[in-house]
């Protein structure tokens, strides 16, 4: 039980309690459209990334990728650089919490019973879609009638990947995005959070687990949850940079940049994205920075 809770632990913490200073609306991202990141009144309890200049987005281009934070935290800044790296390449992206300059500190809750406690659950992820879709009914949303409401994606590190896990019966998402992270086998030390590996089976339309090598806390759940999954299309990348992935690295590091080139073929069709993950000499089958592999494809 004592290795359990530490792996327990390492996932809830998910190195990410990091809080941001400043303005909550700092342009960021190598892509297309400079982004921000922001509270919106309409979605209490999310941090939304966004292209800055909403008027320069066609209707329909936006993805929705919405992201557990790592340790499941109430800090929705704390992958920022991740985030705003990812929605300045054209996509909508929301995270649960708050942005912590803004707040005072929130208490922590202590464990129970054994079981560390996790401060957000996945129905956060559900209520940001639930968000978004709504947004781009709505007449008078600045939203309206840019995303595209069938390509969204379902993501998270470390805790905040079982909360993708968590919520992978919702039909409307069409990828999941699994990072430093993975089911455990056997009783899951985190109250709050059920998740099995029965769930595997509700995973649908594609997955890529993206890792940190061997010395990632979450590497054997992950690699164990990867080699369960035979009925959709899989990949797996390993970073060697450990559990703390490179979230918050300049433009997200190199996590970031695969991620985005997930998103781009998965959500969008994008053959230059397409021809990194899939086909003879694909970008990253030679890409000496990772380790990858993939199947069903």
């Amino acid at each position: 039980m004592r290795t359990k809770l530490k792996k327990a632990f390492g996932l809830l913490c998910g190195l990410a309690m990091v809080s941001v200073a400043g303005n909550a609306l700092a342009g960021e991202g190598t892509g297309a459209y400079p982004a921000v990141f922001e509270e919106d009144a309409g979605l209490p309890d999310h941090v939304v990334y966004r292209p800055e200049n909403l008027a320069a987005v066609k209707d329909g281009a936006l993805g929705v990728y919405v992201f557990g934070n790592g340790g499941c935290s109430t800090d929705g800044t704390s992958s920022r650089n991740h985030l705003l790296e990812i929605a300045s390449h054209g996509y909508l992206v929301i995270a649960p919490g708050v942005i912590p300059s803004q707040h005072p500190k929130p208490a922590t809750a202590p464990p129970g019973n054994g079981q560390l406690k996790a401060p957000t659950a996945p129905e956060a992820l559900t209520e940001a879609i639930d968000w978004a879709v709504r947004e781009n009914d709505r007449q008078g949303s600045p939203y309206y009638h840019r995303l595209a409401p069938g390509k969204i994606a379902a993501s998270g590190w470390s805790c905040g990947g079982l909360q993708a896990i968590a919520i992978a019966k919702d039909p409307r998402i069409s990828t999941f995005v699994i990072m430093n992270s993975g089911v455990f086998n056997g009783a899951n030390p985190i109250a709050g959070l059920n998740v099995d590996k029965s769930m595997l089976a509700d995973l649908h339309g594609s997955v890529i687990y993206v890792m940190g090598g061997p010395s990632d806390i979450a590497y054997a759940n992950g690699r164990d949850d990867y080699s369960r999954i035979s009925h959709i299309p899989a990949a797996y990348i390993d970073i060697p940079v450990g559990h703390g992935g490179t979230y918050m690295e300049p433009n997200g590091g190199i996590g970031a940049e695969v991620v985005t080139a997930w998103l781009n073929w998965r959500l969008k069709g994008d053959a230059t994205a397409a021809s990194q993950f899939a086909g003879d000499g694909c970008g990253y089958c030679t890409d000496k920075r990772i380790v990858y592999e993939h199947k069903n494809f």
